[in-house]
């Protein structure tokens, strides 16, 4: 009899992680929940008994060494890179230890846990590791540097993993998800007003910014989307989701091969305009349309 897969899925305490972890379970797949703390632990196991479902809950804060090495004695065929923290602010303010802390979980400690289990799967001779990056894994957006750059780190680490690993039969592959309300951009926001009274000569009034994209509320196409991948049934390496906002993504590094260091200067970008006007938790209103071509275009239009 085959073996069933074993799957492996950081960050299921809330947000994607959760939905996918307890959708997996429902399928009746063998998966590792792992979750920050105690608290999400004891939550997460409250709903997989409202749903029915049998799930292996596990304590896995990816920033603890102690955390990780224990992750790496378990048999996993199937890593979901998912957890994450999203901390903003100009990369002119932001205070040290906030930026350490969003790589410490975005990159390195991700990083990190993936070495552990990457190394187990070479024992087996196969495996399969996903990264849930971002659309700004492949666009970055002002007072959003300290995400977008631990997202661009994390692309960098997936393509010279999965040129790395083909060797030993090892698939690698992305997520880039674009904005989805499951409050980890509006979180990005809220963070910048913890720090920025002990930042004495900042650039920007963080209290009154919001997260600038309207945002998709259903996260089914997410979540279907990355277990399509988990399971085998897409072998793309990248999956943007929505997939017509890979258009959007494409448009934007196409504009920055093409950018001048002296166009608008002295200009307000029109992103940080957005981000004064936008009011938190804004859902999408006028449907995909808009987010896949220029969210600024109409604007520029009426100057």
């Amino acid at each position: 009899m085959k073996k069933k897969k074993t799957y492996l899925i950081t960050g299921a305490g809330s947000g994607f992680g959760w939905e996918i972890a307890l959708r997996m379970a429902e399928d009746h797949e063998d998966v590792i929940a792992g979750v920050a703390n105690h608290r999400q632990a004891k939550e997460l196991a409250e709903e997989a008994r409202k749903r029915n479902v049998s799930i292996r809950i596990a304590k896995l804060d990816i920033t603890s060494s102690e955390d990780r090495e224990l992750a790496g004695t378990w048999d996993v065929d199937v890593l979901l890179n998912n957890a994450a923290v999203s901390l903003g602010g100009s990369m002119a303010d932001i205070p040290e230890e906030v930026l350490r802390k969003q790589y410490e979980v975005n990159f390195f400690g991700t990083i990190f846990l993936t070495q552990k289990i990457v190394h187990q799967m070479v024992k087996k001779g196969a495996g399969k590791i996903v990264f849930v990056s971002s659309l700004h894994g492949i666009m970055a957006d002002p007072i959003s540097g300290p995400y977008c750059s631990s997202k661009f780190a994390l692309e960098a680490a997936a393509e010279s993993l999965s040129k790395e690993l083909q060797e030993y039969g090892i698939e690698v592959a992305v997520i880039n998800p674009g904005p989805y309300m499951t409050g980890l951009n509006d979180r990005e926001y809220a963070s910048m007003s913890k720090w920025q009274e002990d930042v004495p000569e900042r650039l920007f009034d963080y209290e009154n910014m919001a997260f600038p994209y309207e945002q998709f509320l259903n996260i089914d196409p997410v979540v279907e989307g990355t277990i399509d991948v988990m399971t085998g049934k897409s072998n793309e390496y990248r999956t943007v989701i929505p997939k017509a906002m890979g258009m959007y993504g494409k448009k934007r590094q196409r504009d920055l091969w093409n950018k001048k260091t002296n166009k608008d200067l002295g200009k307000r970008h029109p992103l940080i305009k957005r981000e004064f006007k936008m009011e938190p938790e804004t859902t999408v209103i006028e449907g995909i349309h808009r987010m896949i071509t220029d969210p600024f275009q109409k604007e520029e239009k009426k100057k």
